[in-house]
């Protein structure tokens, strides 16, 4: 019988626990359950329900954590979790466990996927959008970089190790927020009134898109509709909002505010591709860019992303990708369970 290997992903709203073989692939789950993490005590507790009718022995684990992880342990973010390997494997079984950050883990998915064709596991279902085809140079082993608004900013990047593409972790939406137009110095200068370290996650995500709103609405006078601040009033997440008002509505305010989003979005991923040189491609994950592909494409991104000088050429070569594929984390950590010694 065929090894079988658990893979996660983990997250403060959700948990999602599949089963996967080496004949299946990682896009191809034996069995999946998806729970709500907040109902749980512990990660181990799910663990304990997923297997707890499962007749099967647990060759290893990989698992995405929404978290940096650091000495085999991770602090799940919105949720009161430490998990730990030691405790996890214990909760399996015995079988060795492997702790990755969420955007470690997306990344891990992007050589499966179609538009790459870099491993025998391609995932044909995961959906792609080119927003610049560029020039891939995956085939001679440039890196790739990943960058994820969602609820934060996440980034990371892959290189190539002469057999394989390996993701490597960062914390770069936690830099400083540099800004490049004049409207985005006016926003820096608004922000550093509030808070004392402004990051790009501060602005580019889905907890920044609220202080560009705000920034517009108290310090350039954009009007407000009263429909859209009653929303606004009535919600607990203002993000979704703001983003169909734009999208949607086409309300001034929430218009402006997502060009200014998608502008620094641009000049973001754009710094990443320079900092890890990522000649195979740069690729825009988490849950807001499939959202906005229109707004993506419309050429203010791409301005933004080359807009960098005498490299202003070289960027434009470099294909990037909307990754539309609300289960890359956990392709992802099942490709690299699936790629581990102890599959073998």
């Amino acid at each position: 019988m065929s090894e079988i290997i658990l893979a996660g992903d983990v997250g403060g709203t959700k948990t999602t626990l599949a089963l996967f073989t080496p004949e299946q692939g990682p896009g191809n789950p034996l069995v999946k359950t998806t729970y709500r993490s907040n109902e749980y005590a512990a990660l181990e507790n799910i663990l304990f329900a997923f297997l707890a009718d499962k007749d099967v022995k647990i060759a290893g684990a990989s698992i995405g954590v929404a978290g940096p992880v650091l000495d085999n342990q991770a602090q799940i973010t919105n949720l009161t979790w430490i998990v730990k390997t030691d405790s996890l494997s214990q909760a399996i079984g015995g079988a060795p466990v492997t702790l990755l950050n969420d955007l470690v883990a997306t990344a891990n998915a992007i050589p499966y996927l179609s538009a790459t064709s870099l491993h025998r596991w391609r995932h044909e279902a995961a959906s792609l959008k080119a927003i610049n085809p560029g020039k891939p140079q995956t085939q001679k082993g440039g890196a790739i970089g990943v960058v994820a608004p969602g609820t934060g900013l996440g980034e990371a990047y892959l290189v190539w190790t002469g057999k394989r593409y390996q993701a490597c972790p960062s914390e770069g939406g936690h830099a400083n927020f540099a800004p490049g137009t004049p409207i985005e110095i006016e926003l820096l200068q608004y922000m550093l009134q509030r808070y004392e370290h402004i990051s790009y996650e501060r602005i580019c995500s889905g907890k920044g898109i609220p202080n560009i709103y705000a920034f517009l609405r108290d310090q350039k006078n954009i009007p407000e509709p009263d429909w859209l601040k009653k929303k606004l009033a009535e919600t607990h997440d203002p993000t979704p909002v703001i983003i169909e008002s734009a999208v949607k509505q086409q309300v001034e305010i929430g218009v402006k505010t997502l060009q200014i989003f998608i502008s620094i979005l641009g000049s973001e991923a754009g710094n990443l591709a320079l900092k890890v040189f990522a000649i195979g491609g740069i690729y825009l994950a988490g849950g807001i860019p499939p959202r906005i592909i229109p707004q993506l494409e419309d050429g203010a991104f791409m301005r933004a992303f080359t807009h960098k000088g005498r490299f202003a050429e070289t960027l434009s070569k470099i294909p990037v990708y909307i990754v539309d594929n609300p289960g890359i984390a956990l392709l992802g950590a099942a490709a690299y369970g699936l790629d581990q010694s102890w599959q073998g």
